[in-house]
């Protein structure tokens, strides 16, 4: 069953809806699918070999039922039932919602392509380098550029597949740094480790920084603004042929996207703006191939926001795109909590990071990489037996 943080977020219903009316925008904006009753391992292919679920982008989970969301001008109904009662639901409806319900379990259930030339068969480690004096947790740890190399190497050694490097922090009420002193900051350490081999992601939201970052050896841009933030981004990005990260933020500014975040339906809100960034991109000229998602925890988001998000992460997969999850260290968890330091979030990371893996989630973004990964061996054992 969902998630009870997803209580706030959906109004549930008894039954699946009938006979409802199609809105002007269109049903891929009106009616949306929650993979739920996930299973793992055996269990999984148990299910799917006996008709009662669908995998999870091909992957290590299976979902056994669906949650029906129908959007409502403040909100959204929820209904759920076994797989199999739903696709009879669908096929009962008209030939347009068959059609869409269809296409959606499809791409729910296709497997996702090799991304950043990795296989994406298993969650991957992203380990965070921030080249900063005033990120939220770790400013200044790695402010000089050996620091910061010396800093990425340990977490390859700790089995890091990526790392992530950012010269410009975007906590909230971050002041924002001169793109030419953000490529001070991170082309060295971008440059030093893509020559030892290391896959690395370059954090930015600005275009400059991107070609730049690109042109020293990074083979990734992860953008807060999922491209928005500087006009010339998109242009950057696709002729950089670089893989992408689009992030979710509610507004486009850090210093100010926690003054009132509001949303209609917080997950639904999220899942249609990371949509509307993928077209754009499309537009563009950006494969889709190129492309993974991240539904911005803490970015333009109250607690309540973040933890409805987190409660129905496998909404993510009806994009049919690999999806990023950062929640490491982040304030959600002493508000949700009791008030922790940034030093004393791990065991609240590796909750919502499991949870996240658990819904099929590809990537984790995280600062703590030795523990993350002894967490996944664990969790893997458990899960696959692997």
């Amino acid at each position: 069953m969902p998630d009870p943080a997803v209580a706030s977020a959906f109004r549930r219903i008894p039954a699946l809806p009938r006979g409802f009316e199609l809105a002007a925008e269109g049903i891929s904006r009106q009616l949306h699918l929650l993979p739920t009753g996930l299973a793992w391992g055996e269990q999984a292919a148990a299910a799917i070999i006996a008709g009662q679920g669908w995998p999870l982008a091909d992957g290590w989970a299976a979902f056994t039922a669906l949650g029906v969301l129908l959007r409502r001008p403040h909100g959204a109904d929820l209904a759920v039932a076994p797989f199999s009662e739903v696709v009879a639901w669908a096929e009962s409806e008209t030939p347009e919602i068959t059609r869409h319900v269809s296409g959606l379990i499809h791409r729910i259930g296709r497997r996702r392509p090799a991304w950043a030339g990795f296989d994406l068969s298993r969650p991957l480690v992203m380990g965070i380098v921030n080249v900063t004096p005033d990120s939220f947790s770790d400013g200044g740890e790695a402010f000089p550029a050996e620091a910061a190399i010396t800093r990425a190497l340990a977490m390859i050694e700790a089995g890091a597949d990526i790392i992530d490097v950012g010269g410009e922090s975007t906590r909230p009420g971050a002041q924002p740094v001169p793109p030419e002193e953000e490529e001070r900051r991170v082309l060295p350490v971008v440059r030093a480790l893509a020559e030892r081999g290391i896959t690395v992601s370059i954090d930015t939201r600005h275009a400059r920084v991107m070609d730049s970052a690109v042109a020293a050896g990074a083979g990734i841009i992860n953008d807060v603004t999922a491209l928005a933030g500087d006009p010339d981004s998109l242009r950057v990005a696709a002729r950089s042929g670089a893989d992408l990260c689009l992030m979710h933020m509610q507004g486009d500014d850090p210093r100010t996207m926690q003054a009132a975040p509001r949303y209609a339906c917080a997950p639904l809100d999220v899942l249609d703006d990371l949509a509307e960034r993928v077209a754009a991109c499309e537009a563009a000229g950006i494969e889709r191939s190129r492309i993974c998602i991240d539904p911005g925890i803490g970015f333009g988001k109250t607690p309540e926001h973040n933890a409805q998000i987190l409660g129905s992460l496998a909404l993510l997969h009806g994009l049919g795109l690999p999806v990023l999850l950062g929640v490491s260290r982040k304030s959600f968890i002493p508000r949700l909590s009791r008030g922790e330091d940034a030093r004393h979030r791990l065991p609240g990371t590796l909750a919502a990071e499991l949870a996240g893996v658990d819904a099929g989630m590809h990537v984790l973004r995280v600062h703590d990489v030795p523990e993350t990964v002894q967490a996944l061996a664990i969790w893997r054992a458990m899960r696959t037996g692997a």
